[in-house]
């Protein structure tokens, strides 16, 4: 990944060939494809729209985002991020958020958000394990239906991402420091949604929301693409069941805060305790 370099798009073939990796992310024909003129217009008011290129010129990476005031405080919403096929898993989406990071931290930004989709595990390791976000708003059918494969059948639900910029959990998750979460000891916190094995398919169990606990986690699904294209209606069941556990335990306080990486039962951590904005430390 050293050779890659990282820069905002400065030129009609950088938003061009940011469009066609959008197609490929997301489908051709992409309806909700950030245009040319919109990536261009957003560097000029504060905006991020960035690309990782080869030595070559090859964009195999991108990051999009806004900036402007929410809820009276000045953040970044990122987006759009997406990388080729043959540059994931190395961590390029990492280096990516980095970036963007640095990038709005120049203009006195100190919190950014983005949207994920809780059902997509890898996602999730990036961006509470890594990279230190949180989540404290659970919002159902973010972007309504769309025409992208990736969201066929189980609608757009979203978690909201918190990350405080320069806040001593993103800072040393960003140092590589250890987690401030004990798998060992959150292996025993009680579980608001189960998971069990059927017929070779993880199926999820009954929601408990009747826990009276500061900690509880949440089991997933291990591969949510590959069950919505072998089991479609076990694929919107896992939807329907973390939406009630999420927007339960969201809704009265608890904050997604990791998740475990068990590769047949990932599973969130969610605490009870105050909104991110307190773990904020300012210069």
């Amino acid at each position: 990944m050293s050779d890659l370099r990282i820069r905002p798009l400065d030129s009609l073939a950088d938003y061009r060939a940011c469009v066609a990796l959008q197609e490929d992310t997301w489908g051709a024909g992409f309806s909700e494809c950030v245009p040319p003129a919109i990536l261009k217009v957003s560097r000029i008011l504060g905006g991020v729209a960035s690309g990782a290129f080869t030595p070559e010129g090859d964009l195999v990476g991108f990051v999009f985002g806004m900036t402007g005031p929410r809820d009276g405080r000045l953040v970044h919403w990122s987006d759009m991020l997406a990388v080729r096929a043959d540059h994931r898993n190395r961590g390029l989406g990492r280096m990516l958020k980095l970036h963007q990071r640095d990038e709005v931290l120049g203009l006195g930004v100190r919190r950014m958000h983005w949207t994920f989709d809780p059902l997509r595990p890898g996602n999730a390791h990036l961006n509470f394990n890594r990279l230190g976000g949180t989540a404290p708003e659970y919002v159902e059918q973010m972007y309504g239906e769309t025409d992208s494969p990736l969201h066929r059948g189980i609608g757009t639900d979203r978690f909201v991402v918190h990350w405080e910029l320069d806040s001593p959990r993103v800072k040393a998750c960003l140092a590589g420091e250890a987690s401030d979460v004990d798998a060992a000891e959150a292996a025993r916190w009680p579980m608001a949604l189960s998971a069990a094995p059927e017929e070779g398919e993880s199926v999820p169990g009954t929601p408990r929301l009747d826990l009276d606990a500061e900690r509880v986690r949440v089991a997933i699904p291990p591969d949510i693409g590959g069950l919505m294209e072998r089991h479609p209606a076990l694929a919107l069941a896992w939807r329907e069941a973390t939406r009630t556990v999420f927007r339960h335990y969201l809704d009265r306080g608890w904050i997604v805060r990791h998740v475990l990486r068990d590769a047949s039962a990932p599973a969130y951590l969610l605490v009870r305790g105050t909104p991110p904005s307190s773990e904020v430390s300012h210069p």
